[in-house]
């Protein structure tokens, strides 16, 4: 049965989305412990809640059902292959999650003292050590929230670093078109004026464009390495001397580390900043919005400037450093997401040098497998070797009005989760494609057989493709809508038809 949300009265909009019903219940809450007249001595009158809750009366069965349910119509990394370019949706192993939960990591306070913190103190300066071996950095904090978070951390570092030498007419960062969306706006979020220098016709940064847009106002160079083509930057060292004779930094996003573990460092490229992210290349869960980590680490030059506090080792003891006078200050509360970073230590640990390196091994060994097959039948307009991801383009569906996030949708009824689709901007209607090291090879053959299916849709039947997904319990909502203005309550259902 179909409603039209906009005739619905209020009572009904309750029914389409609350299962709640006066007098169900599903939950026995414990009698308070203290007594009343002592609850409005300890809460403050303006916190004191004056009018019902108005929270859900279900019984327990019905709430079950409910989020089971739900969880049976999501895309996940633990239910269907996540070829999400440059995001690394790989498996995250469970025993993650058992070691995170203990007791003795699960039950903390950040506000307890450093003496009874010292086995997570211990971790977390053993992690750090272990990502500055991996990048060849000198130092990291490991306070950021998330990968853009991590990036407008590097900014701040960036300019408190130009600050200390008389140099705060440099104002712009240089970033290559071929970038991630968050590398420009982290950027200007700090202030910084954005310069964008196109790729040239391999898909690598233009060196000449590069020279040009380099002065003494440029602060520093944003670049991912592979870039978001899954291509090898091969004229890195020859763009780290051009940037660093201006007296700029070289900044280096981390988002797709995952295809250079054990093989090469930024450090050793010549980065000066990096941000990683946990919750990509080090399998921590990802995706819904948080939580994730996103590390910084820097170069013994840049290390005083590191956000407070520092966790450093002395005798034998560990303690965190607030006595740092060029620091850029705290950028989170307290002192990062403990339960990812734990989930990233225990992944090193349990992989090791060796382990990591099989990882990019794989992973780059799987984005060939898929770029070899499916560029026989797709369009590729950098057809060659590739390191954890690819790019097609579907520009070559025109006449048949078949666009790149068509292709993506039809990929939800073959039971795959769609990959990047129209990204990065440089490739027409582009497909970025990464599987990740976790996929086997019957997985990867199974996605070649649909994409290849797709295709001869796209030849005999482009409107099956063109109104997909067919199979799913959602068609195709207005996406820019459901971003702006999400209903998800009858609540907001409600907000929306006050507004209308």
């Amino acid at each position: 049965m179909s409603l039209d949300l906009k005739k619905t009265s209020k009572t009904d909009s309750r029914l389409l989305f609350e299962k709640s019903k006066p007098g169900k219940e599903g939950i026995f809450v414990p009698q308070r412990k203290f007594p009343e007249q002592d609850f409005t001595k300890i809460v403050s009158p303006d916190l004191q809640r004056k009018e019902s809750s108005d929270l859900p009366e279900v019984s327990e069965p019905e709430l079950v059902r409910h989020f089971v349910n739900l969880s049976k119509k999501n895309f996940s990394v633990d239910t269907h292959f996540y070829p999400l370019g440059s995001c690394t949706m790989k498996y995250n192993p469970k025993i993650h999650e058992d070691i995170a939960a203990l007791d003795g990591f699960a039950w903390l306070h950040p506000l307890q003292s450093e003496n009874q913190i010292q086995g997570t103190l211990e971790i977390f300066y053993d992690l750090q050590r272990a990502l500055c071996e991996l990048t060849g950095m000198h130092q990291f904090t490991l306070q950021p929230a998330a990968g853009a978070h991590g990036e407008l951390c590097g900014m701040m570092l960036t300019k408190a670093y130009h600050k200390s030498r008389g140099q705060e007419k440099r104002h712009l960062v240089i970033v290559p078109d071929s970038s991630h969306g968050t590398n420009p706006a982290s950027a200007a979020q700090y202030g910084y004026q954005v310069v964008q220098i196109p790729s040239n016709e391999k898909g690598r940064v233009d060196l000449a464009a590069l020279e040009k847009a380099l002065s003494d106002e440029v602060a520093c160079l944003m670049l991912t390495n592979p870039n978001t083509l899954g291509l090898f930057e091969t004229d890195i060292l020859k763009i780290r001397e051009m940037v660093h004779k201006k007296g700029a930094l070289l900044y280096y996003d981390g988002a797709n580390l995952n295809a250079l573990l054990g093989a090469v460092r930024p450090g050793d490229m010549g980065f000066d900043i990096v941000h990683l992210n946990l919750h990509k290349t080090f399998t921590t869960p990802h995706g819904g919005g948080g939580p994730g980590a996103g590390p910084v680490g820097v170069s013994k030059t840049l290390e005083p400037f590191l956000p407070t506090p520092v966790i450093v080792r002395k005798d034998n003891r560990y303690a965190f450093d607030f006595n740092r006078p060029k620091s850029i200050g705290k950028i989170r509360s307290f002192y990062g997401n403990s339960g990812i970073l734990i989930r990233a230590y225990v992944y090193i640990r349990m992989l090791g040098l060796e382990g990591l390196k099989r990882v990019s091994h794989d992973a780059v060994l799987n984005a060939n497998y898929l770029r070899k097959k499916l560029s026989q039948a797709y369009l590729n307009p950098h057809n060659e070797f590739c390191m954890h991801e690819f790019v097609l383009s579907t520009s070559n569906f025109e006449a048949q009005g078949i666009h790149a996030g068509d292709i993506g949708k039809r990929l939800l009824d073959y039971g795959y989760h769609a990959p990047t689709v129209h990204f990065p901007l440089v490739v027409p209607e582009a497909l970025m494609i990464e599987p990740t090291e976790t996929e086997s090879k019957e997985t990867l053959d199974s996605f070649i057989d649909a994409m290849l299916k797709i295709l001869k849709e796209i030849q005999e039947s482009p409107e099956l493709v063109k109104k997909a997904p067919h199979t799913m319990p959602i068609g195709r909502p207005d996406e820019v809508q459901a971003a702006r203005k999400p209903i998800l309550s009858f609540r907001d259902l409600k907000q929306d038809q006050a507004s209308a």
